[in-house]
């Protein structure tokens, strides 16, 4: 999955870009709400991290362009501004969720895996395919019953396809769950995580849709 911090506090963001990479996601962090902007056009995003207090254009500013072009990503506000009215305000701009500042990591976590499987359009907090289970609050992967280890970067191809079975995926986009600005990109690392799935969890858990990418059957 694919996150856009943002956030001008650069001990906040370090430790957030630290913890959120550590957890397999890939983060890009801009630092104030122009650049914001300037990523979001250029996207594509699974959730959005999203301060308030920001440097050239607002948070909620940021929010409200984002929503006035209908673009449905998930948006988890993190601010210290903790009055109710304050927290209304974001809401009906089109916030999905708020996390208030100085935030516990592991309810920021939390939080941030609720927005995903909602967005998704899973309430379950344990994904179930085929025989393959994979929970993405503990990482832990089972088939036929059995644990099985990923690296973060077959976790980060596997969840994407998995939580939306039949719905293809192309090799940019999965490209785009793996890698943030600053990693540099192998021509054929999709299908190396690819072939590593599908010795581990077995031939037929990912489909190639012949040239338009992959995708997990539906059952």
């Amino acid at each position: 999955m694919r996150l856009l911090l943002v956030e001008d506090d650069i001990m906040i963001g370090e430790a957030v870009l630290d913890l959120l990479r550590a957890e397999g996601y890939a983060v890009d962090w801009v630092k104030d709400g122009a650049m914001a902007d300037t990523a979001l056009l250029t996207g594509p995003y699974d959730l959005v991290l999203l301060d308030l207090g920001l440097p050239r254009k607002h948070g909620l500013d940021v929010l409200k362009s984002l929503r006035a072009r209908h673009d449905r990503v998930p948006v988890l506000i993190a601010t210290a501004r903790d009055s109710v009215p304050q927290r209304i305000e974001g809401l009906n701009a089109g916030a999905d969720d708020y996390v208030l500042k100085p935030y516990d990591l592991d309810e920021l976590l939390a939080r941030i895996r609720a927005l995903l499987r909602r967005a998704s359009g899973r309430a379950e907090p344990v994904y179930e395919h085929r025989g393959v289970s994979i929970n993405p609050a503990t990482r832990e992967v089972n088939a036929g019953g059995h644990p099985v280890v990923l690296s973060a970067r077959e976790w980060a191809v596997l969840e994407p396809l998995i939580a939306r079975p039949g719905m293809v995926l192309s090799r940019a986009q999965l490209e785009d769950k793996l890698y943030g600005w600053s990693n540099e990109i192998s021509s054929n690392a999709v299908e190396v995580y690819i072939h590593g799935l599908r010795k581990k969890l077995g031939a037929d858990i990912i489909q190639n849709v012949r040239g338009v990418g992959y995708m997990v059957p539906k059952a």
